[in-house]
């Protein structure tokens, strides 16, 4: 096999891998990558149509991959809607994905009624990102029990909307707030949390 062939088939194989990520951003950049070397070896034996195809596909990417981008900071792009705890559509939610909650939060329980918990969905624009749940503990300090974000939205940081500056901790009178000991996987140090035994504080400005 030339490189010309091996650089075909790579491209190819990681065009068929991109197509296989549950996180939207990593498939358009692999899907990208992929299509800029298809570009090269369709170029390199002569079939045009191919190379102007994957042009197209590499330069639809791009634009979708800007969008993401700007969408991570814009403060319009997620909203938090308090649900009740026993609200359908989130017992459907955490239904649906429950495996993937279990991995993440291996303590949580989604029926515990009279927890005095306080529960909310992550929207973007009509899709669910995700799944806040919140436990009241007085003295303006709240538990967070579950912070769950969906595979899809993963690399679109809705935590640091949630967190950061969707002003629901200080509507609620919060002061500081407390993740769920024994996550696995914890991203909130690149939130601004300080390390507090064995999970994070924020200090709620």
């Amino acid at each position: 096999m030339s490189w010309v062939d091996a650089l075909g088939w790579f491209g190819s194989a990681l065009l068929v891998f991109s197509l296989l990520q549950a996180r939207i951003l990593r498939l358009r950049v692999l899907n990208t990558v992929a299509c800029l070397i298809l570009v090269g070896f369709n170029a390199l034996v002569g079939v045009w149509p191919m190379v102007a195809m994957n042009v197209v596909l590499a330069a639809i990417n791009l634009w979708f991959i800007a969008r993401m981008l700007r969408e991570r900071g814009d403060d319009r792009a997620f909203s938090v809607v308090p649900v009740r705890e026993d609200d359908g559509y989130l017992q459907h939610v955490l239904e649906v994905w429950r495996d993937d909650v279990s991995r993440f939060f291996p303590t949580f329980t989604a029926d515990a009624p009279g927890s005095g918990r306080s529960t909310y969905l992550v929207q973007h624009g009509d899709e669910t990102a995700g799944v806040i749940v919140l436990r009241d503990d007085g003295a303006g300090t709240a538990q967070v029990e579950l912070d769950y974000v969906t595979p899809r939205f993963r690399d679109f940081s809705p935590g640091e909307f949630v967190f950061r500056r969707s002003g629901l901790f200080r509507e609620r009178g919060i002061t500081r707030v407390l993740t769920a000991p024994g996550m696995v996987a914890p991203y909130y140090d690149r939130l601004g949390f300080a390390r507090d035994g064995d999970r994070y504080r924020l200090d709620v400005g």
